[in-house]
């Protein structure tokens, strides 16, 4: 097919030989396959600010760090050059995930290279050797979906190992490999010691995973895998390899009836106290 004008720099830089076909275009990105030598691999151009339909909350830049304090300030006050920044920090995050998440044994598609907002990647397969699909367009028996249910939830830990949170986890971003699912579109990963929304967004990613996958297989609409990795990670007890039961007890605590009284009087009498300073004040 005709070259993007998106894709012709990685093809005027000898990273790209040939344009295959658009494999899919979504709310941040279209993906193309494209020939690399003797491999085929996955072209993934990201969508301008203006044109995402997924914007860049909060909650996921959240603790973001950007290389210089001019970047910095700029991010902070909402300027042009900020705006930039904040769109490279947001395209380059998925880079980022990918690369740390591979080196941890993650399976996750392998990054090559990033050039002016498009990343190079590995190009999933399925058991036909063509673009693997999606787990929302499979159809699973009960075996099948308690198997790969079982193999992210292993995943998820092991991310969450290396310290990264998905954040938008579900069967619309993982893709089913020949040889089983695999994770994809990491750009608002998040870090997990980071982020105050980070246990928030584990327990979304992993409760997204339980119900597609308990439309085939009901028992595991009953599992809680999400607060029982979330509290061994807090005490710092989640390995790659923690055996998981997916049941979870929170813990109960009496409540100090007392405690809270005395607390709401001490806060009534300092109320108090200061509407009594407003109303005469010293000299």
């Amino acid at each position: 097919m005709r070259t993007p004008p998106r894709l012709q720099p990685l093809v005027d830089e000898g990273l790209i030989d040939s344009v295959v076909r658009q494999l899919m275009s979504g709310k941040e990105a279209e993906v193309y396959v494209v020939r690399c030598g003797d491999e085929t691999r996955a072209a993934k151009v990201y969508k301008a600010a203006n044109d995402r339909s997924f914007r860049q909350a909060v909650d996921y830049t959240e603790n973001r760090k950007v290389k210089n304090s001019r970047a910095a300030r700029a991010l902070a006050k909402g300027t042009r050059y900020g705006r930039q920044v904040q769109e490279a920090a947001w395209q380059s995050a998925e880079v980022d995930a990918l690369m740390r998440l591979a080196a941890a044994g993650v399976r996750v598609p392998r990054p090559h290279s990033f050039l002016d907002g498009v990343l190079l990647m590995d190009l999933v397969t399925g058991a036909d050797g063509d673009a693997a699909p999606r787990l929302n367009d499979c159809v699973l028996t009960a075996d099948e979906a308690l198997a790969h249910h079982a193999t992210l939830i292993g995943e998820v830990v092991r991310m969450l190992c290396a310290g990264v949170i998905h954040g938008d986890l579900s069967e619309f971003n993982v893709l089913l490999a020949a040889d089983g699912p695999v994770i994809i579109d990491l750009p608002q990963a998040v870090d997990a010691a980071g982020n105050n929304h980070a246990s928030r967004m584990l327990l979304r990613d992993v409760d997204n995973l339980r119900d597609f996958f308990g439309r085939f297989a009901a028992p595991l609409l009953a599992t809680r895998y999400g607060p029982e990795m979330w509290a061994l990670y807090e005490r710092g007890l989640l390995r790659t390899d923690s055996v998981l039961s997916g049941r979870f007890d929170a813990p109960t605590k009496a409540v100090d009836l007392h405690g809270v009284v005395r607390e709401i009087d001490d806060a009534r009498a300092e109320e108090a106290a200061r509407r009594l300073r407003m109303h005469n004040p010293g000299p």
